[in-house]
This record gives structure tokens, sequence and C-alpha cells, in this order.
């Protein structure tokens, strides 16, 4: 059975292909469209998975969608009934259906000449989210969580995970929502663009939980695990918030209400100083999330007495929170898969319908490279057409066909404080960068910050770079010893080990781990061994490979991204390209 799992109307479009319960292939549309979380129909996306697959449209059994619009149809309609919601809010919701065109429609219109002659199969937005975690983790058995804004009019679902089966034992459904809340905050601190959250996140430490007490008249908890909002601080129940989900980046308007300001005074403008005081607001919302997470978690674990959680939806993003997990319950392991908001939907939708027809598990997500690639061909093709602005740049072309070289002279690169662009294998799945699409810099600079955003990022001094450690000496540097691949998961640094690594070492003496397994990433093992051997450092900084753009996905993207910046060396498979005066 082949099934094309899809993310579509909604941020992070993605598709991926699932042949007999195995993942073959995953990317996210932005990737191909180069807009930041491109929303819509993802035409590049499945184009892309099925040539990976070497299938055509006609060959695919299933379309699993992440989204059910039948899903809770007698409770949405009770809430109107009952709150009588703006007209304005109603209309808007119904033009924005209207505007949509039928998934065959769309499909005819991306594949010329070919045909779909299989079912489309919806799947209830949590379901999906539940099992884009727990139906490729390594459990077997599990609680499990998925936590986000809305989808299908619930914003969370939780309960355990057996086999093949998920069982769903409560949900928090709309209006009441821990994503709403944690993106109403982010646009009050004057953070407004789609995804913004992970900049609160950053910020949180610089703070002091001062206002958890206002943000606990904002969140209620429940008996049952789940929490409410006090609905009197947010517009999106009532009134007509604008939303844009069609072809670009998506757009949200303002979620909170004037109450929200009345209680925490006025608005952060997004160029006004951030002052201590927004600050503190940060931590004690990251403060009030984690209180209401970790209820929830304490109310399962109570029930199931196991050992495992898997953790899934945009709030699944919330990495600092996952990295307390082991501290604040009695949970031992926790597994987040690398897309665990909405593009992840994609992966979860093809896997639900995959055990809803009887399939077996046979599949762990042990890596995330399930994208792109570029052979050496098609990099030799690129240099050859760009010689000429690599030369006007004074750059130097190394070609090595020995791993070993080449490991050895990138992390000579590296501990000399160059900054180095590493583009190898298949793309990332997932919004982190894990060593195939990377910016790599040594961790022991405490100037390094400062040199990556003066020469490439250009962003937030308070955001903070993050560590790749060989899996091995993890516990010899953090106060956790699990296994991280995807870089969702915030530790403690050991303390005898921050001032090794300051450019890594948050100012609250935290890191957003990625552990590098030589057995599912040989070449960035490769380059933190050599970069381990001459400094005895088993780790680099990594951040991800782009400019106020998507992560690069193919080599023309780094290349352009490597001369309008001030990069210092690009890796591009086995070429070295270096800037030989780079001031």
């Amino acid at each position: 059975m082949l099934i094309l799992g899809l993310n579509a109307f909604h941020g992070d479009s993605s598709a991926c292909l699932v042949r007999d319960g195995v993942l073959i292939a995953a990317a996210e549309e932005e990737r191909f469209r180069r807009l930041k979380h491109w929303a819509g129909f993802p035409s590049h996306a499945i184009a892309w998975c099925l040539e990976e697959a070497g299938v055509k449209l006609s060959d695919v059994d299933v379309i699993a969608t992440n989204q059910d619009s039948k899903a809770h149809l007698p409770r949405k309609l009770l809430y109107t009934i009952q709150h009588r919601p703006s007209i304005k809010l109603i209309a808007d919701r119904i033009a924005n259906r209207g505007k949509r065109k039928a998934m065959g429609e769309y499909l005819a219109e991306a594949f010329p000449g070919q045909s779909f002659h299989g079912r489309f199969e919806a799947v209830e937005h949590h379901i999906a989210h539940l099992s884009s975690a727990f139906h490729v983790s390594p459990f077997k058995s599990a609680s499990v969580v998925s936590v986000d804004g809305f989808g299908d009019f619930s914003s969370a679902a939780w309960g355990l995970g057996q086999g093949s089966e998920i069982d769903v034992e409560g949900r928090v459904y709309f209006p009441h929502s821990l994503g709403i809340f944690y993106q109403a905050i982010t646009q009050y601190l004057g953070f407004p663009h789609y995804g913004d959250e992970y900049k609160v996140m950053g910020l949180a430490p610089y703070g002091s939980p001062v206002a958890l007490d206002k943000m606990r008249q904002i969140v209620k908890l429940e008996d049952d695990g789940g929490f409410k909002l006090d609905t009197k601080y947010f517009r999106h129940h009532k009134e007509g918030v604008a939303y844009s989900w069609e072809d670009g980046s998506p757009v949200v308007g303002d979620l909170f209400s004037t109450a929200l300001e009345e209680l925490l005074g006025p608005r952060r403008g997004k160029a006004d100083e951030l002052t201590q005081y927004h600050k503190d607001l940060a931590r004690s919302a990251q403060r009030m999330y984690e209180e209401a997470f970790f209820h929830l978690l304490h109310h399962l674990h109570d029930k199931h007495q196991l050992d495992a959680v898997t953790i899934a939806g945009g709030c699944g993003a919330n990495s600092v929170a996952n990295g307390k997990v082991r501290r604040e319950t009695p949970y031992r392991h926790v597994y987040v898969q690398s897309a665990a908001g909405d593009a992840g939907g994609a992966i979860g939708a093809a896997f639900a319908v995959w055990h809803r027809e009887g399939g077996a598990r046979q599949f762990v997500m042990d890596h995330a490279y399930w994208g792109p690639r570029a052979d050496a061909a098609e990099i030799d093709a690129l240099l050859s057409a760009e010689k000429s602005a690599l030369d006007a740049a004074g750059c130097s072309v190394t070609h090595h066909k020995d791993m070993g070289a080449l490991a050895r002279d990138t992390a000579s690169a590296v501990a000399d404080g160059k900054v180095i662009g590493w583009f190898q294998g298949a793309m990332e799945w997932g919004p982190r960068a894990l060593g195939n699409r990377s910016i790599i810099g040594d961790p022991r600079r405490t100037d390094m910050k400062d040199i990556l955003n003066l020469k490439i990022k250009r962003r937030e001094s308070f955001r903070p770079f993050a560590p790749s450690i060989l899996k091995e000496y993890t516990a010899d540097w953090f106060e956790e010893e699990d296994d991280v691949p995807f870089m969702m998961q915030v530790f403690q640094i050991r303390e005898e080990q921050r001032e090794k690594i300051p450019a890594v070492t948050h100012v609250d003496g935290s890191g957003r781990l990625q552990t590098v397994d030589a057995a599912t990433n040989p070449r960035y093992a490769a380059l933190i061994e050599a970069f381990r051997v001459e400094t005895g450092v088993p780790m680099v900084l990594n951040t991800s490979f782009n400019e106020n753009e998507p992560v690069v996905c193919r080599p023309k993207e780094a290349l352009d991204c490597f001369l309008r910046t001030k990069m210092d060396v690009l890796v591009l498979g086995d070429v070295l390209i270096r800037r030989e005066n780079n001031a």
C-alpha cells in the first residue's frame, strides 16, 4: 500500500510517502517555495515525494490528510447555539471554506495528465498528531499527548498507545487552548509573525516568573489533567480574527483582547525596547505553559504507570518544557519527532491510515533525513556555472575524495573561528537543521554568537545557538543522557563544562541538544570527531543554513546564501569552498 500523507491548507504545509508502513520521503513545502511556514496545497512537496519514490500519482492508493471537517460536528453546532459568536466570525469561516477547491481540483492543476485512482482519507487533526509521534517511536506502549493551537475544534488530546492502537482518553475543545495562550502572549510581547513563539521561549531565561499569578488568572487547570482559558482575555472565540492560510506565509491577527492589556499593561510594539518587564512576562508565560503541561503529564502517569511518553502538536516544539519532562514528572523516556507541529501531521495521517487498515508496526524514525539530496554531478555543474561569481568573491575550490580529510579540513576551519556552511546528504524533515543543512561554528568562542549574527543570521541577541554532540559523550557534558537526535529538548549543561562552551550555553546554563550518531549521519559524526581530536570538545555549534528564509534545500540556494553573506567556508558534498580574504 502506498499512502501519500498531507498537511494542506495550513501553516507548514507538507507531504510524505509511506510504503507498506515504512516512511520513504518527507518534505515541507516552504523549502521549495522559499517562503517560511508556507500555507496552502503542497504541490511541490508532493511532486518531489513521488519523484523520490519513482512513482506516479496513479500509483498512490490513499491520500491521507490531517484534517476532518466532520469531526466533532455536534459539539461545533452546540457551541454555536450556546455562545452565538459574531456573524462576521461565522461568515469568515464559511467564506474561507468556500474559497477552497476540492482536493481533486488541486491535484488536476498540479499534475496535468496524471490521474489519481485511489481514495481520500480524512484523519482528525489530533489523531494525526498522536500517530505522528507514537507510531514512529521506539515504544510498544506509551502515554501519548498532542497539544497545539486548534485543529478540528480541539486543541489537545491525550491517551494510551499500545502496539498499533491509540486510545484517546481526553481532549480540550475550542475555545480553550495552551497554544492560543502562548501565541497571544507572543503577539502581546511584540513578536507578530506566525511561528514567533520560539522567540518568547528564548527570551524567557532572561526573566523571572514574577507575573505567574497573573498568568494563572488566564489559564486554569482542570481535575482531569486538562485546562481552560479565561476567555475574557481573548478574541478568537467571538470575533473575526484575521487568518490567511492560502498560498503564502501564514498571517494571524491579534488573538488577545483589551482585557489582557488591562491585566499586563500596554502591549509592546515590534520596534519597542525589550525591557526587563517583557523578559519577566516571557518567563512567566513559559512557566505557566510548563505548569499546565506537567499537570497533564502527572495525571497521565498516575493513570498509565508507564515510563514512556510521546509528545506532538505545535506545542511539542516547546523544547524547554520537553527537556524538563524527566526532571518534573515520573516519565523516564520521551520521544518527540523532528516535525512535532503541523508539518508532522502529514506523517501522522499516513500512519494512522496504515494502522487503521490493519498494517503492522515496522518503522522507527531515528533520524530526520527524508528530504531532497544532491549528487556530485549536480554540485559540479553548479560550480562550473558559478565559476565567475566564485572567482569574483576570491574563493578557492578543493575537491576531497576522502571523507576523513574533508572532516579534518573542515574541523580545523571551525577551530580557527571560521563560519562554515555544511551541505550534505538528504535535507532534514522538520524545522531544525541537524547536520545536513547546517551552519557550523566553534562552541568554545565567547564571541561566536556575535560573529554569526554579524556575518549571517542578523537575529535577536537573546536567541541561543545549539550544540550538536557525539552521542557517546552526552553524559559527560549534559545532566541528561537520553538520545535526542531531533534537537527538540533543552537540557542543562553540566556546571563544570559551561565555561568551556560559552557559544552554546544559554543564560540559564542550558542547551538545545542534538545527539549525533555515526550510524545515522556518518559525515556529521566524522566532522565532530575530527573537531574533538583537535580541540578535546566533542561538539560543534549548529544553527540552520539560512538567512531570514527557509533552510536551504538545493546546492544553488546554499551557494547563493554563502556568496551574499560573510560566511567563510562552504562544504557542498565533497567540495570545500573557502573565501581566501574575508575580513
